[in-house]
């Protein structure tokens, strides 16, 4: 099917500092592309492959690069653009550990890592949960004077609606990464409730169970209306995580195989 990706209407531009999301509908994908015009240092997070070429045009309109392209996970439901943009001249960004056999370096961002793209500042937060290794990025905006949280870039982490679920990487111990959400969800709870939620799958992907078809929130609201927290009790939160789990993604080795040796869809550079 031929690939689609739709900018935000009204598309969010603070001054100096940019956020484009591309969505991808066929399996309700979202990735952004993010950062500062004033010294030219954009990036991508949880880049799709078909999308590439859209993410590289829309860098040339804005008139800066894409220096960084960022990783939350292994991608299970859909082939990273990550190596294309690397091949482009960007340099990719993972959790620790993760467990990846590139052909080029990358770099591990642990637990409160930061990367400065101009005035944008990037810092990792590690969310294990849907996933062993798995980070969330929160985002500062250097131009408010001050490096308070702006949004969250959350993954497969914290999702509108829902939590990620936690089985297709757990290697036989769903359970124990279920447990380990409830703690993710505690560090991302713990942001201020006006910190912009931005996860990277929406209503239709089975990456959860309940997401919304609204594909952006905020702490405070998922707080307030996402059913999927309402359990405190982190064995009781874990339980209910499993159950009602959808099919997983069709062909999820093949994707999960080509994300960890980095390989590049032929046909997807020109």
């Amino acid at each position: 099917m031929e690939a689609s990706s739709t900018g935000l209407d009204g598309r969010v531009t603070l001054g100096a500092v940019v956020l484009r999301p591309f969505f991808y509908a066929e399996t309700s994908c979202a990735s952004y592309l993010f950062g500062c015009t004033t010294y030219k240092k954009l990036g991508v997070v949880d880049a799709h492959e078909a999308l590439v070429e859209s993410y590289l045009a829309e860098a040339e309109q804005i008139g800066a690069p894409i220096v960084a392209v960022f990783e939350t996970h292994i991608q299970a439901d859909h082939v990273s653009g990550l190596p294309a943009l690397v091949e482009a001249g960007a340099t990719p960004y993972l959790p620790p550990d993760a467990d990846v056999d590139f052909e080029f370096d990358h770099e591990a961002l642990g637990n409160g890592a930061e990367v400065e793209l101009g005035n944008t500042l990037v810092r990792a937060l590690w969310t294990p949960g849907h996933a062993p290794q798995h980070n969330a990025y929160v985002v500062a905006d250097r131009r408010r004077g001050t490096d308070d949280p702006w949004l969250v870039f959350t993954g497969d982490s914290l999702l509108v609606g829902d939590v990620g679920r936690p089985d297709l990487h757990a290697g036989g111990q769903p359970l124990e990464l279920a447990r380990l959400q409830h703690m993710t969800m505690q560090r991302l709870l713990a942001l201020p409730d006006d910190v912009l939620v931005l996860p990277s799958h929406y209503g239709g992907s089975v990456c959860g169970r309940a997401l919304s078809g609204n594909p952006f929130s905020t702490i405070g609201f998922e707080r307030k209306h996402n059913e999927a927290l309402a359990e405190t009790n982190r064995d009781e939160f874990a339980k209910a995580l499993l159950v009602d789990l959808p099919e997983p993604p069709p062909d999820q080795r093949r994707i999960v195989a080509a994300n960890r040796a980095g390989l590049i869809r032929a046909g997807n550079r020109s």
